[in-house]
């Protein structure tokens, strides 16, 4: 659907992430650390703003995982800075949680270039996000997370609408009340965190509020399908120095282990910090540890319980 430029004014003056805050109209005459210091104060409101949705979170997020434990991926779709912050959760999985690139994906108006430069008028178009999701041969066990501050960007929706009628689950997240995107998804999720401190610049609040909620929905998914141990990331790639040892501490601190049991339950299991524990509390050898890891579907606690030693 084409706005006329009045249309789409009056849609946006709608909107509380749109709002003007004539309190602010002399922001620029301040001293710059009278503007942090208002800036600073005006984010202490965005978890609040948070956990208010947790309920509509948590919900999503149980549906999420039970899809994904069946073999379906995590879809983000946005534009712009929203568009950029779903690249960024699904980009971060693999290395965290050891995922295959293929199981977390963001998708965002205009493609790769728009990750660094705006895409003009790519936000737009329903029909763009049809197709990029198309691209993806979504199932009914995939999950769709459309996210738009406004809650109307037209991509966004667009995502989310197509998703839902090839049967996949839906998540809306906004950060307005009663929202277009909210109401096109099985999982509506407003995080309304009011006017902005430069009107309508939703890199600001709004963004802070949605990479909280991401980084709920990514990380909590991750704990529900067995990828930690506790509040350990067992499933980490050690694709790095840092990492590496990341790994070796991860196996310290679940097993309390010797430096020594420690490597050489790491070099039997090819580095892989799951595998290393099991080999270690279970009593077991690392073919044993693959097999009860791969019947436990990957939950640690779940395959230490079914080892032989314990």
């Amino acid at each position: 659907m084409t706005y006329t430029h009045g249309e789409l004014r009056a849609q946006l003056a709608a909107l509380t992430t749109e709002a003007f805050r004539p309190e602010l109209a002399d922001i620029d005459r301040l001293p710059t650390l009278e503007i942090a210091r208002i800036m600073n104060g005006e984010d202490t409101s965005v978890p609040v703003a948070v956990a208010a949705q947790l309920p509509a979170i948590a919900a999503a997020i149980d549906d999420t995982a039970e899809r994904m434990a069946r073999g379906g991926r995590l879809v983000y779709a946005g534009a712009g800075t929203a568009g950029r912050l779903g690249v960024l959760d699904a980009s971060e999985c693999p290395p965290t949680f050891n995922t295959d690139p293929s199981e977390v994906l963001g998708v965002i108006a205009g493609g790769p270039t728009a990750m660094v430069k705006a895409v003009e008028g790519a936000e737009d178009s329903k029909e763009l996000a049809a197709a990029d999701l198309d691209g993806l041969k979504l199932t009914p066990d995939d999950t769709v997370v459309g996210i738009s501050a406004s809650g109307r960007t037209p991509y966004a929706v667009g995502a989310v609408e197509h998703a839902r009628a090839l049967g996949a689950l839906t998540v809306g997240l906004s950060c307005n009340a009663d929202s277009e995107l909210a109401a096109a998804a099985d999982h509506g999720i407003e995080v309304v965190t009011g006017p902005e401190l430069l009107t309508g610049s939703t890199r600001l609040k709004a963004g802070t509020a949605q990479k909280l909620v991401l980084n709920m929905i990514s990380t909590i998914t991750m704990i529900r399908l067995g990828k930690t141990y506790g509040n350990l990331m067992v499933d980490v790639r050690a694709s790095n120095d840092k990492l590496r040892a990341r790994s070796r501490r991860i196996v310290a601190l679940a097993t309390e282990a010797p430096d020594e049991e420690i490597e050489a339950a790491l070099a039997a299991t090819d580095g892989e910090v799951k595998n290393a524990i099991l080999v270690i509390l279970g009593g077991v050898d690392a073919p044993a540890a693959a097999t009860l890891l791969s019947r436990s579907r990957g939950h640690l606690r779940a395959a230490l319980a079914a080892a032989p030693g314990e």
